[in-house]
């Protein structure tokens, strides 16, 4: 399935694109910075939109630039729900950035990065302009370890075994996919070892597509190999619900690691022993962070995902880089939306400190995660952290999962899906 941009635009279910660029320059001519201080965020995702907004409204003679490719972001949460049957488009997970730019006077640059100069503190993006900063907050999200998946083409294989890891053309082919298939078919879905964006995420979508299956193609099933011992959060919830409204439809295995696939065949091999067939593959490969934050210099030894100090996210190996999201190491918070979301402000508060000469607050993060497990049942886990020995840790006694599935906490979700997105895009 291939989209031109008009058409996709058409099928998430948003009409127009906004109005033109907040900031813009001539190729290779710089943004003059002269006037003052600049503080540059890469990435318009749950952490770097919040970044930007968080430090225009506590210190506004801080200049704030934010590039972002798109001018549309697509929230990853709830993109199980339209693959499931639950949305008939993606508009609900749709925003833009005119509202944000204009209400806290945020210079919106829409182009790519490529290339960060730590040492001379500049960001070029591919129309050519170089960009001076003080500071840099870096949010570039996760790319894909493809190398450790033999036959996995990251141009190619995505068309035919979807990941649908990120938000867009791979949620909506993997759904025509599922609609396509015949009754009887067979939908494989490959989980890679953690830690990866969003841990529930794989279980939650095994949820809406057995929920899929078992209301439109009843003789399915849907077979999950998991590369990880167990499933990887809210694992009793899960349990409880899969044999609650799918008896047969989902056959779980754990300790089941994918290493090569064969796109012709539509299938993977299991520790390149065991092959697995499916009419839909639905390939989650291993995940790292954005190739834009590899080539800066930010990743630690694990060759995956960026150290940084656990109270104010600046990178341990770059200084004046702080980095945050899913492509950041913070201890015992997961990669989700919502831990995004409140890094994103901590690190804010802290950029201005340090650049106003002032302490450091103290790191306090929370996270709140929902999963979906039927059409109107939800289960959540929460947590709250704080920095010990140097490490974001869990603080004793707090959070936690539902006691039981809940449409209550469908309520829940569907509220919070709705705040974080209009607090990122106004």
């Amino acid at each position: 399935m291939t989209t031109d941009r008009r058409n996709f635009l058409k099928l998430i279910g948003v009409g127009g694109v906004g109005a033109s660029l907040a900031a813009c320059a001539a190729p290779g001519t710089g943004l003059d910075k002269s006037a003052g201080r600049r503080v540059v965020v890469v990435g318009g995702g749950f952490g770097g939109s919040v970044a930007a907004k968080y430090i225009r409204m506590q210190d506004k003679s801080i200049e704030v630039v934010l590039i972002e490719q798109n001018r549309q972001f697509i929230g990853c949460p709830f993109s199980n729900l339209y693959i499931g049957g639950l949305m008939s488009d993606l508009s609900t997970l749709t925003i833009g950035y005119d509202t944000l730019a204009a209400k806290h006077g945020i210079k919106m640059i829409y182009d790519s990065v490529t290339a960060i100069d730590p040492a001379k503190k500049t960001v070029t993006v591919s129309g050519g302009t170089v960009i001076d900063y003080d500071r840099l907050v870096l949010s570039p999200g996760v790319d894909f370890r493809a190398e450790e998946l033999e036959g996995y083409d990251l141009a190619t294989t995505p068309q035919i075994m979807p990941h649908a890891w990120k938000a867009g053309p791979q949620t909506l082919l993997l759904r025509k996919q599922l609609v396509d298939m015949p009754n009887g078919g067979t939908v494989v879905l490959t989980v890679p070892l953690a830690p990866f964006r969003c841990p529930p995420g794989p279980y939650e979508r095994t949820s809406m597509i057995a929920m899929y299956l078992k209301q439109h193609k009843p003789k399915s099933k849907i077979v999950v190999l998991d590369a990880n011992p167990d499933i990887a959060s809210k694992a009793g919830l899960f349990r409880k619900g899969w044999k609650k409204h799918y008896e047969g439809i989902i056959q779980y295995r754990a300790a089941q690691k994918v290493t090569a696939v064969n796109v012709k065949n539509r299938s993977v091999f299991i520790e390149g022993m065991e092959e697995v067939k499916g009419d839909v593959v639905n390939v989650i490969p291993p995940q790292r962070a954005g190739q834009i934050a590899r080539a800066t210099g930010l990743i630690g030894p694990d060759k995956a995902w960026c150290p940084v100090n656990g109270t104010t996210f600046e990178s341990t190996l770059q200084k004046n880089i702080h980095v945050i999201g899913d492509a950041c190491i913070a201890g015992a918070m997961p990669k989700s939306a919502y831990s995004a979301n409140s890094e994103a402000k901590i690190c804010a508060s802290n950029v201005v400190a340090l650049m106003n000469g002032k302490e450091t607050m103290e790191m306090s993060g929370i996270n709140v995660c929902y999963s979906f497990l039927s059409a109107k049942e939800a289960v959540s886990v929460a947590g709250v952290y704080t920095v010990k020995g140097g490490q974001i840790v869990a603080q004793p006694n707090s959070g936690g999962v539902s006691p039981d599935l809940s449409e209550t906490e469908a309520i829940y979700a569907r509220s919070w899906l709705q705040n974080i997105l209009t607090e990122m895009s106004t």
